[in-house]
């Protein structure tokens, strides 16, 4: 009597006849499990011998199941599914304080970069992947663990935290203004290269931009479809600080030029123009039971707090 207990079976035999009653193929399951077609049919005959039984019809071109690989196929199945599952979740588990941050370069460059000091001190057992991209990242699939991300707030089936309201203002070289071209008053504009920032990502009418600033300051005559178009926000600051034009900046993205000072705001102190979308900080919700994902948005809210008067965030995320 031919002793089948699972203890005396080899486990690579079963996994080819696994791969291969899936595939009807020797070849694809080799190709599966990245071995040759050869080790494959070598390892199903010692199955096949531990077993005393047939599994599989050879033919020339194909292969065909015996009733006895009909028997051991569904269970075998599943028991690999069921493995492979019980591994996703220790590697869940291993990778707990593995965190993947979503939001766009711009963010990413000018406000979580210059923080992720911080976030290091204050949990280095973190381990943090940054995902800049300006796509609207799957969070609820799993794409990624949180976002930082720029809109109306409203994400359906997500956690979501308000952490700032965005301001938008003009910014430009200090020596871009001249004599016989001011920047005294927006009106001034008229007579200036105007910078357009088109990574928005949001419906066309309700895009922050020139058109928009200028009615906020009741300001006309001015034909906002010329200047140079970018499609990316640091790329419009960065053809500002070369004195190629004016701009419009959220104050994340310009406060380092601001501070030091190579970049201006030529009409500061009124100048502002509230938008009316925010910066969110947003995961989904079965994402907050990881104590690793409860510490980053702790301290990302802890930041925005800490920076709201000096440094509040703003920059472009769909």
């Amino acid at each position: 009597m031919i002793d089948i207990r699972l203890s005396n079976l080899p486990l690579n035999g079963l996994r080819a006849f696994e791969a291969a009653a899936r595939h009807l193929s020797f070849r694809d399951a080799a190709d599966e499990l990245a071995v040759t077609p050869a080790a494959i049919s070598h390892q199903i005959k010692g199955l096949e011998a531990r077993l005393g039984v047939q599994l599989f019809e050879r033919q020339t071109r194909a292969i065909a199941l015996t009733e006895a690989g009909f028997l051991l196929l569904p269970e075998t199945s599943q028991g690999f599914q069921t493995l492979q599952k019980a591994l996703a979740r220790l590697s869940v588990q291993r990778d707990d304080q593995t965190l993947t941050i979503t939001s766009s370069p711009s963010m990413a460059a000018r406000w979580l970069l210059p923080r992720l000091g911080r976030l290091e001190q204050r949990h280095p057992e973190l381990e943090i992947r940054i995902s800049a991209t300006n796509d609207l990242v799957d969070l609820e699939r799993g794409d990624a663990d949180a976002g930082l991300r720029f809109g109306s707030g409203r994400y359906p089936g997500l956690h979501v935290d308000f952490l700032a309201q965005v301001d938008l203002f003009p910014v430009c070289a200090p020596d871009l203004p001249s004599a016989d071209k001011p920047l005294n008053e927006p009106a001034d504009l008229a007579h200036h290269l105007l910078l357009h920032d088109d990574s928005w990502a949001m419906d066309r009418d309700m895009i922050p931009g020139w058109d928009m600033w200028l009615r906020t300051m009741r300001v006309a005559g001015i034909d906002v479809s010329r200047g140079v178009r970018f499609d990316n926000a640091m790329l419009t600051l960065q053809a500002a600080t070369l004195g190629r034009g004016v701009a419009l900046a959220t104050t994340d993205l310009a406060m380092t030029d601001l501070d030091t000072g190579t970049l201006i705001r030529p009409f500061e102190g009124h100048d502002a123009m509230e938008v009316d979308l925010g910066i969110y900080f947003v995961c989904a919700h079965r994402a907050l039971e990881r104590p690793a994902v409860m510490a980053l948005r702790t301290w990302v809210l802890d930041e925005f707090n800490r920076s709201g008067e000096a440094d509040q965030p703003g920059s472009p995320q769909p």
